[in-house]
């Protein structure tokens, strides 16, 4: 398939991009624009690794051709706040330390980003199916589910 240049909104940023229609938002991220938090886990949209916000919705960039991003606002995890003021979602996910190995965090949370635009206070049954999806292969579901019912609002003391 022949390139075509594309303009792309990233982060409140205009960027002018060559790539070839059907190629997959995750690699024009990454490879392109180097933004590192979206990840390639499955590269089927099944993992949400890659997950970004695409008009205030969770999305699996690696499945999600860049000719359907064109006029859309994309948000990564690097445009969510910034180290000396991250958005308050990331910093639950601090305060609860909620990661091991951290791949997957990236999709957890965007996705509870996009979730708390929707539903500012869910409950924690809206939590979990809003993150159902989401593998952690390193078991720290606990921590995660604590951080997003922390940026919810909701405090949860830990369990000794």
């Amino acid at each position: 398939m022949t390139q075509n240049r594309m303009r792309l909104t990233v982060n409140g940023k205009t960027h002018d991009v060559d790539a070839a229609p059907d190629t997959a938002l995750l690699y024009v991220l990454r490879n392109d624009l180097e933004l590192n938090g979206p990840k390639y886990g499955c590269g089927l949209g099944e993992c949400g690794a890659c997950a970004v916000l695409i008009d205030g919705v969770a999305a699996r960039s690696c499945v999600i051709p860049i000719e359907g991003c064109a006029g859309r606002d994309i948000v990564t995890l690097e445009g969510l706040g910034t180290r000396e003021h991250p958005d308050a979602v990331q910093q639950a996910f601090i305060r609860e330390q909620a990661a091991q190995c951290g791949y997957c965090l990236n999709g957890m949370i965007i996705t509870t980003k996009a979730l708390l635009l929707r539903s500012p206070h869910p409950s924690e049954n809206e939590v979990l199916e809003a993150l159902r999806h989401h593998l952690c292969r390193c078991g720290a579901h606990v921590e995660i589910m604590r951080a997003a019912m922390r940026a919810a609002g909701h405090v949860v003391e830990a369990q000794a």
